[in-house]
Formats: C-alpha cells, sequence, structure tokens
C-alpha cells in the first residue's frame, strides 16, 4: 500500500473531486424543448445525423437525418428557442434528449393512463395540455411524433404547420 503524507491525500482528493464535478458539469448539451438553437447542432452530432437547415420567415426548420433512415425535425422560433419537434422512421430517437424538461409530463401521461405492457389500454401516449402537446404513434419499426410548445411558436403558427411524414 502506497502511503501519501496528508497534504498530498488532501490535495489529490480536490483533485479527483474537482475532476468528477468538471465531468458532471460538462456532459453533452442537446436540443430539446425550450432549449437553445446552439444546441440543434450538438443533438444532429449525438445522433449522427446529417443536418440541414432552412429559414421559414418566422421560425428556422432544422431536418436531422438519422443513420437508419429516420427524421428529426426540430423547428426554432426568432428568439432561437426549439418549440417544436417531429421524428418519424425506424426506431425512436432519445427521446428524453428531445423533450427536455417535458419528457416527466410524457411520462406521467403514460402512467396515467394505464399504459403498462399488459394493459388493455394498448394507444400510443398523447398529452394534450395548455403547456405541452405530444402525440405519437407507431407500429414494429416504425414510430412517429410531434411535440409542441404553443407559448414558444410564433404568431399564427399551429401544428398543422408541422412538418408530416408518412
Amino acid at each position: 500500500m502506497v502511503s501519501f503524507p496528508c497534504s498530498r491525500k488532501m490535495a489529490l482528493l480536490a483533485g479527483l473531486g474537482l475532476a468528477g464535478l468538471a465531468l458532471a458539469l460538462s456532459g453533452p448539451a442537446q436540443a430539446e424543448l425550450g432549449g437553445p438553437l446552439s444546441t440543434v447542432q450538438t443533438d444532429g452530432a449525438r445522433m449522427s445525423a446529417r443536418m440541414v437547415s432552412a429559414d421559414m420567415g418566422e421560425y428556422a426548420l432544422h431536418t436531422l437525418t438519422r443513420p437508419n433512415g429516420g427524421t428529426v425535425h426540430e423547428l426554432t422560433n426568432a428568439g432561437g428557442q426549439v418549440f417544436a419537434v417531429t421524428w418519424s422512421g425506424p426506431g425512436k430517437p432519445d427521446l428524453r434528449a428531445l423533450l427536455g424538461p417535458y419528457f416527466a409530463t410524457f411520462q406521467a401521461a403514460n402512467v396515467a393512463t394505464g399504459r403498462g405492457l399488459h394493459s388493455p389500454l394498448r394507444r400510443p401516449p398523447q398529452v394534450n395540455r395548455p403547456a405541452i402537446q405530444i402525440q405519437t404513434e407507431g407500429h414494429m419499426g416504425w414510430f412517429r411524433g410531434v411535440a409542441f410548445v404553443p407559448s414558444l411558436a410564433p404568431a399564427g403558427f399551429s401544428p398543422g404547420n408541422l412538418p408530416q411524414e408518412p
């Protein structure tokens, strides 16, 4: 066993603690509902997606094409906040990352409707609240969904304006 003098032990422990704190605070940034525009590219990198952005006037549309052929659309308002996310394709993207703080509401809706594995209510999770709207659907191997925060959307924008894919 190696024995360090007391001051070296304290310095070593302090250094390890600071390194751990730095790692915890430097976790990957990700675009999420309500999150800033600067994180959309990070989200694309995390998904290994090809990204194309388009200015749509009152908002910007960022299309991320995942390696499996699925797409994620993230819409940002003029202030640079993500106000809507849509997804479609084989396999679900990381909904915890995409929905951000709204993921807990999404999970709570699943529990409230009794959507357990053996539940007779085997329908896709839906959230329809004034603060957040989430619609999902899918079948074995193909999923799609929409998440929309009305308070962050540009004036006159409605869920009907969101990109939809078959």
